[in-house]
């Protein structure tokens, strides 16, 4: 009989254990996908907060170019307002495609790409380009391991009980872009 009474003290201490750990690393994955949230979001409000500074600096030198000026501005306003992860990554998406326009217009002023100032703005961007890049990642990552778990047994089942961990939205190419990426480049020799 005592016998009988350890093996069942055991098994409901494995099972305790199992459902502690279980729930502890869902949460420690919850965790880790809203740290990579806020290290996009940081990222992208400090490439926001580059673009006014190279907005001034590129209308000093380009006053008729407003209409690639105009686009870079309003798809900021877009950044700061998006909220969602879909509606973040479409605007991230205009912002880039607004800044990749004002920088091919600065390649008719010279001096303006000599412009100190200027080469230090577009230096922060790109670097702050690359940590979006890598923020993006760590955040699918994570996202990626989150939903797995969320799926598999026995995380499903603790999951099921609690009700607390949900699936997240991956950050993506935005439709519009993804038709650009799918569609094989063009290249003509002159």
């Amino acid at each position: 009989m005592l016998i009988a009474i350890i093996v069942i003290a055991v098994v409901v201490v494995l099972i305790i254990a199992l459902i502690w750990g279980t729930y502890n690393g869902l949460v420690k994955t919850d965790e880790r996908v809203e740290e990579a949230w806020s290290d996009i979001n940081v990222q992208l409000k400090r490439r926001a907060d580059l673009i006014p500074n190279l907005v001034e600096t590129v209308k000093g030198y380009a006053e008729h170019e407003n209409e690639a000026i105009k686009a870079v501005s309003d798809a900021r306003a877009k950044m700061m307002g998006a909220r969602s992860v879909s509606d973040k990554a479409e605007a991230d998406g205009s912002l880039t495609g607004a800044l990749s326009r004002l920088m091919a217009v600065t390649e008719a002023y010279p001096e303006l790409k000599a412009n100190t100032n200027f080469q230090q703005l577009a230096a922060e961007i790109s670097d702050t380009e690359d940590k979006i890049q890598a923020a993006r990642r760590f955040y699918n990552a994570g996202v990626k391991e989150l939903n797995t778990k969320i799926k598999m047994f026995p995380s499903n089942l603790i999951n099921s009980m609690v009700g607390h961990f949900k699936a997240r939205e991956y950050y993506e190419v935005p439709e519009a872009e993804q038709a650009k990426i799918d569609q094989a480049p063009e290249v003509k020799f002159s």
